[in-house]
């Protein structure tokens, strides 16, 4: 007997993978976890039966979501991130030399130590001397915190569950003011495609430009991800995302990714007509 993961992106459309073997599940005091094992996309974490992250795929979000904002400011040394509990984007920050502390603030333990053991290509490098790990609320974290990271990435889950205080605009509020003056702010932005997913992209979006004088949104297709569209975002307090970027700085660096590249990096902000329009709605 075939065996299938399926998540629903709609009442209409389902996604599904056929399943090799499930290697790990268990329930912590926030949230259901599944860890499976497929021919097509290799392991791939599920968290409340929403697809996270696949071996195949992962690479396209985890680089998106930090080399973006590390090509705008390659000098950022002090980071922050939120959620991010399987690993990825710490794995690409310090590919950065120049990065001299991470702090990983994922609020499930259990998905740290679930990711380390079954998900080393991503959360391998979670033990490095400049990661410290804290396991607590991210909204929490956030509100102790003043002029102190060069960047944040809001690698969070979905609006809903453990993940639906970090689309609030009291969280955004304070991200701003944890940053430096010139700090940036990244976050995974949802996807515009589907009904649902799009209000609350323009919910996000909505309280970002609220609380940050520089907010833009950019794209990459995940194909795991609802529709395959996916959006991130950009917010500032100066910096701007494309103008003014020294994309040969970046290139100077030397670093190897599979998705990112600074011509990518200026196009992924020009966005289908739809999307524009979308945004318009929510924005003064």
């Amino acid at each position: 007997m075939d065996l299938w993961f399926t998540e629903p992106h709609t009442e209409n459309v389902h996604f599904s993978i056929k399943v090799d073997k499930q290697i790990y599940t268990g329930q912590s005091d926030f949230q259901r976890i599944d860890i499976f094992e497929s021919n097509e996309f290799g392991r791939f974490l599920i968290l409340d039966g929403y697809m996270m992250m696949t071996e195949k795929d992962e690479f396209i979000y985890h680089e998106m979501i930090v080399h973006v904002p590390m090509c705008v400011n390659p000098e950022a040394r002090q980071v922050l991130v939120i959620g991010g509990g399987d690993g990825g984007a710490v794995r690409e920050l310090l590919k950065y030399p120049g990065i001299e502390h991470i702090d990983l603030c994922e609020i499930d333990e259990q998905v740290v130590e679930a990711c380390k053991k079954y998900l080393p290509q991503t959360a391998g490098q979670l033990d490095d001397p400049r990661v410290t790990i804290h396991y607590e609320d991210g909204l929490r974290f956030v509100r102790g915190c003043v002029d102190k990271y060069d960047l944040i990435i809001v690698d969070s889950t979905d609006p809903f569950g453990p993940g639906e205080g970090l689309f609030t605009k009291e969280f955004y509020g304070n991200c701003y003011k944890a940053l430096h003056e010139d700090g940036i702010m990244v976050n995974q932005h949802e996807s515009p495609f589907y009904e649902q997913d799009a209000y609350a992209m323009q919910r996000a979006h909505k309280r970002i430009v609220e609380s940050f004088p520089v907010s833009r949104v950019y794209q990459a297709h995940i194909p795991t991800y609802p529709s395959g569209h996916w959006l991130f975002g950009f917010a500032a307090k100066k910096r701007l995302p494309v103008e003014g970027v020294d994309f040969k700085a970046w290139k100077a660096l030397g670093l190897k990714t599979r998705y990112y590249n600074t011509q990518l990096h200026a196009g992924a902000f020009a966005l289908p007509n739809y999307v524009e329009d979308l945004l318009k709605d929510v924005e003064p």
